[in-house]
Parts: C-alpha cells; sequence; structure tokens
C-alpha cells in the first residue's frame, strides 16, 4: 500500500487529496471477464490509493460507449476504463468510424490481466471435440457462434476460424457482452461461443472444445489449443488494463500503476488471477503503452486479410 504522504507532494495529486471518488469505467455488461476484472481491483485499488473507487458499467458497440465517455473525460486521474483487445485492439481495426483514437485519445496505465479465448459448447450438444464441431460447419446450414458483440475478440476469432476451415458455414451472432451469449448457447440457440476463457471456462454448462493460447492451459490441461488442431493463426491472448483519458499527469499516472501493480501481485490476488487462467504482471505504463501500439497493428493487419468488418 502507497504511503498517505504520497497523496501531497505534488500538486499533481491535488485531486486525490481531497479524496474524490476514482471511477472505472467498465465498457460492457457486468458479468463478462472486463466486468469481473474491473471489479477485482476496485476494491484493491481503494486500499492502495486511498480513496473511494466506483465501477460504473456503460455497455454498448464493443466497448465503445463506454471507451469513447472515457477519452472525452477530464484527465484530472479521475475516470479511467477497463481497455481491452476488444475496444481498443480489434475494434479500431473493424470499425473506422470509431469516435477516438486508442493511441492518440488515452494514457495507458497498466495491464490487470492476459487470458486466452476459448470455444465452448453446451454440456448437452453433441460435440465433443473440435473436429466435430467443424465437420458440423462443413454440413448445411452450418453452425452458429456467439460473441460478446461485433468487433470483438470473440468476433475476430470466430471470423479467422470460418476462413481457415474449406468448406465450412460458421455464422458469427453478436451479443451485448459474454453473459447473453454463453445463456443463449446453453439454451440450444446457437451452437457455440466464442470467449474468454474466464467468462466460460469454470462454467459446469459448458464444455471447452479448444483454447487460443499456443500451450494447454495449466488451469484447464484437458483442453487442447487451435494450435493442437491445426489451427495456428489462433493463437492471441485477451488483455484488459487501466487506461484513462489523454493527457493525465505522468506522476498520476505512475501512481495509478504502482498501486495496481502491487495489488495484482499480492499471494491472494495472484491465486484469484489463476483460477481464471492467468497470472499476476509488472508493466510500467510504457510497457503497456507498447502491447496497445503492438496489438493494435497486429489486429488491423489480421481484419485486413482475413477481410473482418463490423456488421
Amino acid at each position: 500500500m502507497l504511503r498517505r504522504s504520497l497523496l501531497l507532494s505534488t500538486p499533481a495529486f491535488a485531486a486525490f487529496a481531497q479524496a474524490r471518488p476514482l471511477r472505472i469505467v467498465v465498457p460492457f455488461p457486468p458479468g463478462g471477464t472486463v466486468d469481473l476484472l474491473g471489479r477485482l481491483v476496485q476494491p484493491l485499488l481503494e486500499a492502495g490509493l486511498g480513496q473511494p473507487v466506483v465501477i460504473d458499467n456503460r455497455a454498448g458497440a464493443g466497448g465503445a460507449i463506454g471507451s469513447d465517455h472515457v477519452a472525452k473525460s477530464a484527465p484530472d486521474g479521475l475516470t479511467l476504463v477497463v481497455s481491452n483487445i476488444a475496444s481498443q485492439g480489434i475494434g479500431p481495426a473493424v470499425n473506422r468510424a470509431l469516435p477516438y483514437d486508442p493511441m492518440r485519445d488515452f494514457s495507458h496505465i497498466g495491464l490487470i490481466a492476459a487470458v486466452p479465448t476459448a470455444l465452448g459448447v453446451s454440456v448437452t450438444s453433441r460435440f465433443e471435440t473440435l473436429e466435430q464441431f467443424l465437420d458440423a460447419a462443413r454440413r448445411a446450414p452450418g453452425v452458429r457462434v456467439g460473441s460478446s458483440g461485433n468487433g470483438t475478440s470473440g468476433h475476430a476469432k470466430t471470423e479467422i476460424l470460418a476462413r481457415a476451415v474449406p468448406g465450412a458455414t460458421i455464422t458469427h451472432v453478436p451479443y451485448r457482452g459474454a453473459a447473453p451469449a454463453v445463456l443463449d448457447v446453453i439454451a440450444g440457440n446457437t451452437e457455440g461461443v466464442m470467449a474468454a476463457i474466464a467468462d466460460i471456462g469454470r462454467n459446469d454448462r459448458l464444455r471447452l472444445l479448444a483454447v487460443t493460447s499456443e500451450t494447454r492451459s495449466a488451469r484447464w490441461p484437458n483442453v487442447p489449443s487451435f494450435v493442437e488442431r491445426g489451427f495456428p493463426q489462433l493463437v492471441a491472448n485477451n488483455w484488459f488494463g487501466l487506461s484513462g483519458p489523454a493527457g493525465m499527469d505522468a506522476a498520476v499516472v505512475q501512481r495509478i500503476n504502482t498501486a495496481l501493480v502491487a495489488a495484482l501481485n499480492q499471494p491472494a490476488v495472484a491465486e484469484r488471477l489463476a483460477d481464471l487462467g492467468t497470472t499476476p504482471n509488472r508493466m510500467t505504463p510504457a510497457d503497456y503503452t507498447a502491447l496497445v501500439r503492438s496489438e493494435g497493428q497486429r489486429w488491423a493487419e489480421i481484419v485486413r486479410t482475413a477481410n473482418i468488418t463490423a456488421d
């Protein structure tokens, strides 16, 4: 925990010294990984920063609505967003009409976690393996795969899989978050769901067919990777971090990063992250900024090559 004396050490910390609430915008609905991780760090940051921290769910447009709200907020360190692969990585590549730029309009603070995506089906489904699922995709009418929305990681990876299987019909079905996508696959309204493994891996009503990590997850050792099944193009983690509006004071950015890293590396938190299929991190603001930049470049090329659109 940071010493309270730091709160008054420079004028940049004036807003913090007033103990005004720090608001973390979660740009997806409650129940998914973005929301889960935002709520995981909320009490930890309260303790580390010595001020109230509140969660504000502002869902819609694949995370764009909440992200745009933060991009247009005052850069006083009191409004942050759980930045992520959907709204700051894939979304800008898929939708050129987004009202913000993932680099120009944000101050990137630090990584919370990076977790793989998984393809899941209902435990009552006839599909026991990825191969069975793809065989069905090759036969009319194909299969439907839900995701947390257009322009999200699940959407992009569904399209990549569809293009990697000759003769397959895999129809992407967008939802407003992972939770409704999971409910529909359990109900039998869709055949599969492509979502962060933290969203679906611990649900005993789902069966995982493959994960997008390069190797099998230590948390789910019985689930093969897409690489094992012949799809090396489906290697990608979902990343989630904290970002604020562009123009934040560097000292405030560093202070929040220090509190975040210290919190994530507490043993109890590390154990919780392990249950979600990930590990603690120690990224600096420069590290996380570089990650967001490189991921944006990577997904722009993937989206262009695969002809993935927001529609």
